[in-house]
């Protein structure tokens, strides 16, 4: 029992940590965005983490009401606790595995990168991509880096949701009919959009900074010359 109710603790600190970071911090105004031409799947982060948002705390809800169902079924129904496990596969998978507690490591991270970055970008952090009427060309912080580290927030967010919910030991693999293989595609899929979309907008921020503030943003770019991880990437 101690296992299960510290996994459901962890997938709750999980669905704060994505809560928290995928809620904008400031809104997005129509006239003030930029980049509007590229296809329309590369343009739906903003809804992607309304739905990891909704999806971890479906996922949280479920654990904390499957564990109650599962260990007070034992006690006044065995017959309510084996429709639980044949549902939940409480019993037969590994509720901690090493993969799951790096994915919620991994979250939390994310979460902090990008916190860190509302923190320093204040009133120019849109989900959208905007050009504010002060704006200005942040160098500070994690800035001093990489010159994209929210994205390397999200990202690494993305990792640990598909480290704890698409791998083995997890629901979706095990017990849902999605299965290794249809859990497998869906990594590979979530991980290609999330990639096109960090790109996609990496190189439009580049271009329309480039634009706004010529020669600093030349010599910033000669001195941090990674998008999301420094000398890698």
């Amino acid at each position: 029992m101690a296992l299960l109710l510290l996994r459901t603790s962890l997938v709750f600190v999980q669905a704060v940590c994505n809560h928290l970071a995928c809620k904008p911090p400031n809104k997005t105004l129509a006239k003030q965005r930029y980049h509007t031409e590229e296809a329309y799947v590369l343009q739906i982060a903003p809804l992607i983490f309304k739905l990891h948002t909704l999806l971890l705390w479906l996922a949280a809800a479920l654990e904390a009401v499957s564990a109650l169902l599962y260990y007070t079924g034992a006690s006044l129904s065995p017959a309510l606790s084996a429709h639980v496990d044949a549902v939940t596969c409480q019993s037969s998978r590994s509720l901690l595995t090493p993969m799951f507690v790096t994915g919620v490591v991994l979250s939390a991270l994310g979460m902090f990168i990008r916190l860190r970055c509302f923190q320093e970008l204040g009133e120019l952090f849109t989900f959208d991509l905007t050009i504010h009427p002060n704006h200005k060309l942040v160098t500070s912080g994690l800035y001093a880096y990489v010159r994209h580290p929210s994205y390397t927030g999200s990202l690494l967010l993305i990792m640990g949701l598909t480290f704890s919910h698409l791998t083995p030991g997890s629901w979706a693999m095990e017990c849902s009919p999605l299965g290794p293989v249809g859990s497998c595609l869906l990594w590979a899929a979530w991980w290609i959009w999330s990639l096109s979309v960090a790109t996609s907008r990496a190189v439009a921020e580049d271009n329309e900074l480039r634009k706004l503030f010529g020669s600093q943003w030349d010599a910033y770019a000669a001195t941090v010359r990674s998008w999301f991880v420094p000398g890698l990437l």
